[in-house]
């Protein structure tokens, strides 16, 4: 997550598939509760182009029943513009977009209002890689009571900033006429996909307003650019924050619930990113359909997101968080284990409240995500940052060997050696600590903090050497009776 990613990692089942077959996989399961579920997350691809394909997904009402289905009215590009063994894998993928633009099922009525929402969801190919879905949800043009459509743009770039901007294109053609829509995608698909803080520019036509150029800036630190942090701290305070952080680094069942399709794969998002440089590696599911509520039986780690509506099918599991995000709940955790508070060392609890004390109520996103992000990533420096100086190194190009007493034992307080020996036996830890073995140099973001942090105690060190100096040296003057 992919996460987020958050990238990732080991063969994964494409998503549609479970679709399928997972009812009668839990079905069959139910009496062992063992269930094997696909990873949301897969390993980066190189990417050229902002999107693959649009469709348009409206609601139409089945024949001498009440009830509505899902189904494509817009496409671009046709299918039949694809060979066809990638027009047959694409119409596997469609079956899935219909379940997630519409994940509360077949009962709707008309409406006459309707707020817009903008959302996400991710599918995992059979060889791993992963598509984003980015849907804007919203009333039809017309007058009268009409059924809601969603734009859903399915792309290979996880960027949510950028694509609800493109929505927002999208839909101020929508209005004009659908034929509209038709050259500004074109146009956004023949343009390049610009490098992390660049901008592209889309020259686009419109009726009475002439030739339009829209600029799409890309984000400067790429690995949070589908992260949006507001959601996440408007929901939650500062506390409930770190409780659900300390959850999720133990890789536990974590259910996360929420009217609004938005706030759910915001905050499911945000989440896995606060585990930068680590990477969620179990079932990521931002909105759960409802023909896949049973998922939340599974006893494999699972981060989902759940619509409020459905409490009563996932109230009755046990060993698990269950987050209610809805504004002014009773109960923020409506299940917990019990020991979320005392998971993080207390002194770097203390650190992390204080950092997340910086931030600014009218700050940016940017800025925001900024506080946040290094906030969490100094505490896994200060956990966990000392692990290069652990990975045996034999001579050839074989790999090195972790070695995990030595680390444990070498952690720089006592009070953080029980989390980190609890930390190591994660798949997140061991996912990241094999890649560390593999290569022998190492580069990005975290380290070079880990370098700064390291370069810092060495000259906290060098002051109170030179302090303590100062005063033996003082003091020796005084008793010898020299001023």
């Amino acid at each position: 997550m992919s996460n987020v990613d958050t990238g990732d990692y080991g063969p994964m089942k494409r998503l549609s598939t479970m679709f399928s077959t997972l009812q009668d996989k839990l079905h069959r399961d139910r009496s062992d509760r063992v269930l094997t579920l696909p990873q949301p997350t897969a390993p980066a691809l190189a990417v050229t182009s902002f999107f693959e394909y649009l469709v348009v997904v409206s609601l139409g009402k089945k024949r001498g029943q009440g009830t509505y289905e899902p189904q494509i009215t817009y496409q671009f590009p046709k299918l039949a513009n694809m060979e066809r063994s990638q027009r047959e894998e694409e119409e596997k993928s469609l079956k899935a977009i219909l379940l997630f633009c519409f994940p509360e099922g077949v009962n709707w009525a008309p409406l006459t209002e309707y707020p817009s929402e903008t959302f996400s969801f991710v599918l995992t190919e059979v060889d791993g890689s992963r598509r984003n879905g980015y849907c804007r949800r919203l009333l039809p043009h017309g007058k009268g009571a009409r059924a809601p459509e969603v734009y859903c743009i399915i792309s290979r770039v996880a960027c949510f900033g950028l694509f609800s901007k493109i929505f927002d294109e999208v839909e101020k053609r929508r209005q004009i006429s659908m034929a509209m829509i038709y050259p500004f995608m074109q146009s956004l698909r023949e343009a390049p996909f610009p490098a992390p803080g660049n901008t592209v520019q889309i020259k686009s036509f419109i009726p009475e307003s002439g030739t339009e150029i829209i600029s799409l800036t890309r984000p400067l630190d790429s690995w949070l650019e589908h992260v949006d942090f507001r959601t996440l701290f408007r929901c939650l305070t500062d506390e409930e924050v770190l409780k659900v952080f300390a959850s999720t680094v133990l890789e536990r069942r974590i259910i996360f619930m929420a009217e609004e399709l938005s706030t759910l794969s915001q905050v499911l998002h945000a989440v896995a990113a606060l585990l930068y440089p680590f990477t969620w590696q179990h079932t990521f599911i931002s909105i759960v359909p409802s023909v896949l509520i049973d998922v939340v039986m599974a006893p494999t780690p699972y981060l989902l997101g759940v619509q409020r509506n459905k409490l009563d099918d996932v109230i009755d599991q046990s060993d698990m968080l269950i987050v209610d995000l809805t504004e002014g709940a009773e109960n923020t955790f409506i299940t917990c284990i019990g020991d979320e508070s005392t998971i993080l060392p207390e002194k770097l609890q203390e650190e992390l409240l204080q950092a997340l004390c910086c931030r600014r109520d009218n700050s940016t996103s940017e800025e925001l995500n900024k506080v946040v992000s290094e906030a969490f990533l100094s505490f896994f420096v200060k956990t966990v940052g000392h692990f290069s100086s652990h990975v045996k190194r034999s001579s050839g190009r074989q790999p090195g060997v972790f070695q995990k007493k030595s680390f444990c034992k070498a952690s720089e307080h006592k009070a953080s050696q029980h989390f980190v020996k609890r930390f190591i036996q994660t798949q997140m830890f061991d996912i990241f600590i094999q890649e560390v073995e593999r290569r022998p140099t190492q580069e990005g973001f975290f380290h070079k903090k880990i370098a700064e942090y390291q370069e810092s105690k060495k000259k906290e060190k060098a002051n109170v050497f030179r302090q303590n100096k100062q005063l033996i040296c003082h003091m020796l003057l005084k008793t010898t009776g020299i001023d």
